[in-house]
């Protein structure tokens, strides 16, 4: 056969073959550009979304649109999705059976994120861990503690404990505790926590602040004050008032105590030495 001959016969498969090598990178080159415009939606809306889920949108889009390209491209070239989706599916079921940890932070990240006990940005505590929430994830959930350390914790650990929110409330109670001496007057140091709580204008007016005497220790009366502040003014004020207390405690003429014990001190009788010789009579 002619080299004519030969380029005849396998000209149009070389025609096809670039024809869908180039409706591949076009495809390709689509998926690419619609991805980023899908992430840059998802991030303009972040003002009028939930700061939670945004990084959760955000990778099921772009991963939702890899997989449709994925499958466009392979049609391109002929190979049958329909069948290799099956397959997919049968070892998806493998893989997650092998896998099923992974899968359960997964579903407990979806119920996180449905149920939304908790947001990025509010202070939580589950067991001994507690931290600022950062990001939820689909598999795990990071947070920052006080002491500027990271930690990422799987969904299923926090979904599956006890979850303290200290910041979803709107208000907290905060309780200061002052000791006076037995000797000292307990309705002059009620009037020193009254003019306490007065003089601290982020104390709420309601519900009103109660005072009473919490204990009677072994070493002090230990009187009481419960008040309502702002849950993001909680530190502050507590702070605050525990710095206040001492001097105007001193300042009314109270006593804080130090701890005391009493000893009671028996003196034994001195009884004769037996070995020693009867007076004589």
């Amino acid at each position: 056969m002619s080299l004519d001959g030969i380029g005849e016969s396998y000209w149009p498969l070389f025609t096809a073959g670039f024809l869908r090598i180039a409706a591949a990178v076009l495809v390709i080159a689509v998926t690419l550009g619609v991805a980023h415009l899908a992430r840059s939606a998802i991030n303009r809306l972040t003002s009028r979304l939930d700061a939670t889920l945004v990084p959760v949108l955000r990778n099921i889009a772009t991963w939702a649109i890899y997989i449709v390209g994925a499958l466009v491209v392979l049609d391109v070239f002929g190979i049958n999705t329909t069948s290799l989706i099956a397959l997919l599916g049968a070892t998806g079921l493998a893989v997650g059976l092998a896998l099923k940890d992974t899968l359960q932070n997964i579903a407990a990240g979806f119920i996180l994120l449905s149920l939304r006990p908790f947001r990025v940005g509010d202070v939580i505590q589950f067991g001994q861990t507690m931290g600022t929430v950062r990001q939820v994830g689909l598999f795990t959930t990071a947070l920052d503690t006080s002491d500027g350390l990271r930690i990422t914790a799987p969904n299923s650990t926090i979904w599956g404990q006890t979850l303290t929110n200290y910041s979803h409330n709107q208000t907290r109670r905060v309780e200061i505790v002052a000791s006076i001496a037995y000797g000292d007057d307990i309705e002059a140091g009620i009037q020193v926590l009254r003019r306490l709580v007065a003089d601290e204008p982020r104390i709420l007016p309601e519900p009103q602040p109660s005072f009473a005497v919490r204990a009677l220790g072994d070493s002090a009366v230990n009187l009481q004050v419960r008040i309502w502040t702002p849950t993001v003014e909680y530190w502050d004020v507590y702070w605050t008032l525990m710095k206040r207390l001492k001097p105007a405690l001193e300042g009314a003429g109270l006593t804080i105590p130090f701890p005391q014990r009493e000893l009671h001190i028996v003196q034994k009788p001195e009884w004769p030495d037996p070995s020693s010789p009867e007076p004589k009579t």
